[in-house]
Protein backbone atom coordinates (compact mmCIF):
# COMPACT_ATOMS: atom_id res chain seq x y z
CA UNK A 1 0.00 0.00 0.00
CA UNK A 2 1.21 3.42 -0.79
CA UNK A 3 0.48 5.80 2.18
CA UNK A 4 1.05 8.88 0.20
CA UNK A 5 -1.83 7.35 -1.92
CA UNK A 6 -4.92 8.09 0.59
CA UNK A 7 -5.94 11.31 0.67
CA UNK A 8 -6.93 12.99 4.32
CA UNK A 9 -8.77 16.22 5.46
CA UNK A 10 -10.47 17.06 8.11
CA UNK A 11 -12.81 14.09 9.36
CA UNK A 12 -12.35 12.29 5.39
CA UNK A 13 -10.22 9.77 3.77
CA UNK A 14 -10.07 8.75 0.04
CA UNK A 15 -8.46 6.26 -2.07
CA UNK A 16 -8.34 3.61 -4.99
CA UNK A 17 -8.24 -0.14 -4.54
CA UNK A 18 -4.89 0.27 -6.64
CA UNK A 19 -3.80 2.74 -4.42
CA UNK A 20 -4.25 -0.53 -1.15
CA UNK A 21 -2.23 -2.85 -3.01
CA UNK A 22 -1.81 -5.31 -6.44
CA UNK A 23 -2.25 -8.40 -7.47
CA UNK A 24 -4.47 -10.73 -6.08
CA UNK A 25 -5.22 -10.58 -2.07
CA UNK A 26 -7.00 -8.46 0.39
CA UNK A 27 -6.92 -4.25 0.23
CA UNK A 28 -6.98 -3.38 3.75
CA UNK A 29 -9.68 -0.83 3.35
CA UNK A 30 -10.66 -0.24 7.53
CA UNK A 31 -6.84 0.42 8.30
CA UNK A 32 -5.89 2.62 5.41
CA UNK A 33 -8.81 4.76 5.28
CA UNK A 34 -9.34 4.66 9.51
CA UNK A 35 -12.42 3.27 9.23
CA UNK A 36 -13.26 2.48 13.14
CA UNK A 37 -17.11 1.29 12.81
CA UNK A 38 -17.14 -1.70 10.95
CA UNK A 39 -14.67 -4.10 9.46
CA UNK A 40 -14.18 -3.18 5.22
CA UNK A 41 -11.81 -4.89 2.91
CA UNK A 42 -11.51 -4.79 -0.40
CA UNK A 43 -10.88 -8.51 -1.88
CA UNK A 44 -9.33 -9.45 -5.49
CA UNK A 45 -9.58 -13.17 -6.57
CA UNK A 46 -7.44 -14.62 -9.27
CA UNK A 47 -9.04 -16.15 -11.65
CA UNK A 48 -11.18 -19.93 -10.87
CA UNK A 49 -9.53 -19.14 -7.03
CA UNK A 50 -11.40 -21.20 -4.89
CA UNK A 51 -10.40 -20.53 -0.92
CA UNK A 52 -11.59 -22.53 2.17
CA UNK A 53 -15.25 -22.33 3.64
CA UNK A 54 -15.11 -19.83 7.11
CA UNK A 55 -17.73 -18.39 9.30
CA UNK A 56 -17.65 -15.95 12.08
CA UNK A 57 -18.30 -15.54 15.61
CA UNK A 58 -20.30 -12.55 15.69
CA UNK A 59 -19.26 -10.83 12.18
CA UNK A 60 -22.49 -10.16 10.07
CA UNK A 61 -21.10 -9.86 6.33
CA UNK A 62 -22.12 -7.85 3.12
CA UNK A 63 -20.60 -8.46 0.15
CA UNK A 64 -20.77 -6.58 -2.87
CA UNK A 65 -19.41 -7.81 -6.32
CA UNK A 66 -17.58 -4.72 -7.79
CA UNK A 67 -16.15 -7.07 -10.75
CA UNK A 68 -16.21 -10.92 -11.86
CA UNK A 69 -18.28 -14.05 -11.52
CA UNK A 70 -18.34 -14.58 -7.59
CA UNK A 71 -19.71 -18.57 -6.65
CA UNK A 72 -21.15 -18.42 -2.65
CA UNK A 73 -21.25 -21.75 -1.66
CA UNK A 74 -22.90 -22.21 1.92
CA UNK A 75 -22.23 -25.38 3.92
CA UNK A 76 -25.66 -26.46 3.48
CA UNK A 77 -25.02 -27.11 -0.13
CA UNK A 78 -26.54 -24.29 -1.61
CA UNK A 79 -24.37 -22.52 -4.83
CA UNK A 80 -25.35 -19.12 -6.51
CA UNK A 81 -23.48 -17.74 -8.86
CA UNK A 82 -23.03 -13.42 -9.11
CA UNK A 83 -22.16 -11.06 -11.31
CA UNK A 84 -21.29 -7.36 -11.23
CA UNK A 85 -23.89 -4.95 -8.69
CA UNK A 86 -24.89 -7.92 -6.80
CA UNK A 87 -25.05 -7.55 -3.15
CA UNK A 88 -24.93 -10.90 -0.32
CA UNK A 89 -25.28 -11.17 3.27
CA UNK A 90 -24.31 -14.07 5.24
CA UNK A 91 -25.40 -14.19 8.83
CA UNK A 92 -21.79 -14.85 11.09
CA UNK A 93 -22.26 -18.80 12.02
CA UNK A 94 -23.04 -19.56 8.30
CA UNK A 95 -20.02 -21.48 6.60
CA UNK A 96 -19.55 -19.76 3.60
CA UNK A 97 -16.68 -20.05 0.98
CA UNK A 98 -16.48 -17.40 -2.33
CA UNK A 99 -14.79 -18.13 -5.10
CA UNK A 100 -14.05 -16.93 -8.20
CA UNK A 101 -16.40 -18.49 -10.76
CA UNK A 102 -14.75 -17.13 -13.79
CA UNK A 103 -11.76 -16.72 -16.01
CA UNK A 104 -10.85 -13.24 -15.38
CA UNK A 105 -9.92 -11.49 -11.99
CA UNK A 106 -12.92 -10.82 -9.35
CA UNK A 107 -13.53 -7.71 -7.31
CA UNK A 108 -15.16 -7.95 -4.11
CA UNK A 109 -15.45 -5.27 -1.18
CA UNK A 110 -16.72 -6.56 1.96
CA UNK A 111 -18.21 -5.10 5.09
CA UNK A 112 -18.57 -7.02 8.53
CA UNK A 113 -20.03 -5.19 11.53
CA UNK A 114 -21.80 -6.19 14.65
CA UNK A 115 -24.81 -5.06 17.70
CA UNK A 116 -27.25 -3.52 14.65
CA UNK A 117 -28.38 -0.70 12.90
CA UNK A 118 -27.64 2.59 13.95
CA UNK A 119 -30.85 4.39 12.58
CA UNK A 120 -31.15 7.49 10.45
CA UNK A 121 -29.01 10.18 12.09
CA UNK A 122 -27.87 12.11 8.85
CA UNK A 123 -28.84 15.93 9.04
CA UNK A 124 -28.67 18.71 6.76
CA UNK A 125 -25.52 21.08 7.49
CA UNK A 126 -25.64 23.50 5.12
CA UNK A 127 -22.11 23.58 3.96
CA UNK A 128 -21.57 23.84 -0.08
CA UNK A 129 -23.84 25.02 -2.73
CA UNK A 130 -27.54 24.60 -2.93
CA UNK A 131 -28.67 21.05 -3.94
CA UNK A 132 -28.64 20.99 -7.82
CA UNK A 133 -26.43 23.97 -7.71
CA UNK A 134 -22.64 23.35 -9.60
CA UNK A 135 -20.07 23.06 -7.36
CA UNK A 136 -17.26 25.15 -7.91
CA UNK A 137 -15.14 22.59 -9.24
CA UNK A 138 -18.21 22.13 -12.08
CA UNK A 139 -18.22 26.29 -12.16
Amino acid sequence: MDDDAVRRGDGWALATLEDLGEGPGFRKVRAALGVTAFGVNAVVLPPRYVPHFHAHEVQEELYFVHAGRVAFEFGGGERLEAGPGTVVRVDPATSRRVANAGDEEAVLFVVGGKDGYVGRDARVTGDGPAPGQPTPRDA
